[in-house]
């Protein structure tokens, strides 16, 4: 195996932009978004005040941050992908029109055509089809849109990992990350607490209650049941430049029937890829990865066709920019902005 694809496979050189001990919190808070410094002290043996203050550091500049968000399982809601082609010399305008519709959570800015990638959140068909779509083919400075349906979310941004933690601190972590199951029905009390945990995934429960202007116990409950019914997905995500993997790619690939779920688990290995999703349409099967450089599109693509028999390779796009993930809003070097536009799913 040549150097290029032996780098490529083992995760690449060490990222500079943030220090060891960046990453190895972050990593902590990629598994376990809501542990307790205290605890989290105890792993990554350092001070509970140190971490705190670097948490602060970090989320500040808004080179991480942690949110909430539904966990887009295509049995409970709509999950669609749509690509955007703009009217030429508009492009921005139609940015500036898609990133603030609640329903659209992610904005990727592509290097060719289309002009931009969307991830949507809708409550049902109808919804999508009578509501959203015609609202996203008539914002200012769009031209066209193309949809694919999400059959089958395999893994997706909240299972990424920086891979700075060792395998003991892993399982630690792990376990602290494991929560109570709630199996019963949500009371409609515990709803008002989505759209501040999606502002702020470790918001707790004093400060929610500060907020809701509710008791401090009754917030703490409400929150285990939040949690427990693994409604939402809790995510510590980071700025991608900084982090060391400023290119991302997309892929619109065909997969053969009955093959999506080995073709998934085939890709586990690769800790770059970001998305892996069935979908309809021309295509079947959608690929996200985080790389280092554009240069390494080749050397993913050579992995993808070994790893997947039968693969086929259909469109390529590189994206330029982020402009909103999950409902955060960012800055054109990717950190965030702080401001969240939550999905209204979560708010009504």
């Amino acid at each position: 195996m040549d150097s290029a694809r032996q780098r490529f496979l083992s995760w690449g050189a060490p990222v500079v932009e943030l220090s060891e001990d960046d990453l190895a919190l972050l990593h902590a808070l990629q598994i376990a978004p809501r542990v307790a410094w205290l605890d989290a002290a105890d792993i990554l043996g350092a001070h509970p005040a140190t971490l705190a203050r670097r948490w602060e550091r970090l989320h500040s500049a808004g080179l991480a941050w942690v949110t909430a968000h539904l966990r887009g399982d295509p049995s409970e809601m709509v999950l669609a992908f749509v690509d955007v082609e703009c009217v030429p010399g508009r492009r921005e305008e139609a940015v500036a029109a898609l990133a603030v519709i609640p329903e659209v959570q992610t904005v990727d800015v592509a290097a060719s055509q289309p002009d931009l990638a969307l991830t949507v959140f809708a409550r049902n068909l109808s919804e999508c089809a009578e509501s959203i779509l015609p609202r996203l083919a008539a914002a200012p400075g769009v031209s066209r849109i193309q949809t694919e349906l999400c059959t089958r979310l395999h893994s997706g941004g909240h299972s990424w990992r920086l891979a700075a933690l060792d395998r003991e601190q892993i399982a630690a972590f792990s376990a602290l990350a494991r929560s109570e199951p709630f199996t019963g029905r949500l009371p409609p009390a515990c709803f008002d607490l989505l759209p501040l945990l999606a502002r702020n995934g470790r918001a707790s429960a004093a400060d929610m209650a500060r907020e809701l202007g509710r008791s401090p116990a009754t917030v703490h409950r409400q929150l285990a049941r939040v949690i427990g019914s693994g409604l939402l997905s809790f995510r510590c995500e980071v700025a991608q430049g900084p982090a060391g993997y400023p290119v991302a790619c997309k892929w619109l690939t065909k997969v053969p029937p009955g093959q999506h779920a080995q073709a998934a688990a085939a890709l586990g290995g690769l800790r770059n890829v970001r998305l892996v999703a069935s979908t309809t349409g021309q295509t079947n099967f959608t690929i996200v990865m985080w790389l280092r450089t554009v240069a390494d599109v080749m050397t993913a693509e050579l992995a993808l066709q070994e790893r997947i028999p039968g693969i086929e390779l259909v469109q390529s796009t590189v994206m330029l920019s982020s402009v909103k993930r999950v409902g955060c809003l960012l800055r054109p070097d990717g950190t965030a902005t702080g401001e969240v536009v939550a999905s209204p799913i979560l708010i009504e």
